[in-house]
């Protein structure tokens, strides 16, 4: 992203208050979903990092989620693909012991000079993506 968002890596302090959860972000790649990983697992909680192919993105917030001393599940793929959402329930349980927390933050993202410019066609792609 440009400018690369401030995620809170130098300033953020946790307090230990998701010691012993688990949680797991969609769109955990990067912008609000690094920031929750970072934030969550300062506070103490294991991550599940899913995203759908942006893997060099992912690497920066598995790190920080290890520099933070917590666990985390590196899960690419598709949530818009219904066994692929079964089957990170299913990891985060088997590798991680539990779920506690999902944080259902995935999107895609489109840059439009006006909003005017948005066309009703993707107005409903958007619409349909997140009742789906």
């Amino acid at each position: 992203m440009e400018p690369a968002p401030d995620f809170g890596e130098d300033s953020y302090e946790g307090h230990g208050r998701l010691s012993g959860k688990v949680a797991l972000i969609t769109g955990a790649d990067s912008g609000i979903g690094r920031a929750v990983a970072l934030a969550y697992a300062r506070e103490g909680a294991d991550i599940v990092v899913s995203y759908l192919e942006e893997r060099e993105d992912a690497q920066v917030t598995c790190r920080i989620v290890e520099q933070a001393g917590r666990r985390f599940i590196d899960a690419p793929g598709d949530i818009g693909d219904e066994r692929h959402s079964r089957k990170l329930v299913e990891r985060s349980v088997d590798e991680l012991g539990r779920l506690d927390i999902l944080v259902n933050n995935a999107a895609h993202h489109d840059r439009f000079e006006r909003f005017e410019d948005i066309s009703s066609a993707e107005w409903h792609r958007t619409f349909d993506a997140n009742i789906h």
